[in-house]
């Protein structure tokens, strides 16, 4: 009696243009290769590129059972997942989609919040090039601004007038 062998169904990151000009299978498919997870840490006022966030294995992440209600985490600190996707313009790249989660995490209990929907669906804005910051609170605001800056002034420049008034802490 043969085996037969379970067919393997994944996503594919796909790195180039998919078509290479056939127009073909795969024409019009989104690329993740522009999109960075940036975890914001409020509490020690840093923000840091952590690629592992793109499969929930940043070290933030790790080792903690997230449960879909906040008010089970009570003593959670608060962190930020910021979905940030790069474009090219003429004049060169910019800051095109930018979404922010909201995330809570309490070692102590190893248990956090995180609602897995909310954070799919931002990835996905921001990869459709959508700035959704506005629901972040002033200090975090401060945090990914000053962040976005330094990491590259000139793509914050060409940034959309959206993001940086969203981003105006008041």
């Amino acid at each position: 009696m043969e085996e037969k062998k379970k067919k393997n169904i994944g996503f594919n990151i796909i790195k180039s243009d998919p078509t290479d000009g056939h127009g073909g299978f795969g024409s019009g498919s989104l690329t993740l290769d522009n999109v960075s997870p940036v975890i914001i840490d409020v509490d020690a006022g840093e923000a840091s590129i952590e690629v592992g966030a793109m499969h929930a294995r940043s070290p933030v992440e790790k080792g903690i059972k997230f449960l879909k209600n906040k008010e089970e985490v009570p003593n959670g600190k608060p962190y930020w997942l910021i979905w940030v996707t790069i474009d090219r313009k003429e004049d060169g790249p910019y800051y095109a989609g930018v979404t922010a989660c909201e995330m809570t995490v309490d070692r102590e209990i190893r248990r956090g919040y995180k609602s897995l929907p909310e954070h799919v669906n931002h990835m996905d804005k921001s990869i459709k090039r959508k700035i959704i910051v506005d629901h972040m609170d002033d200090k975090s605001k401060g945090i990914l601004s000053k962040f976005l800056i330094n990491h590259d002034a000139g793509m914050w420049e060409r940034s959309l007038e959206q993001l940086k008034n969203d981003l105006q802490v008041n």
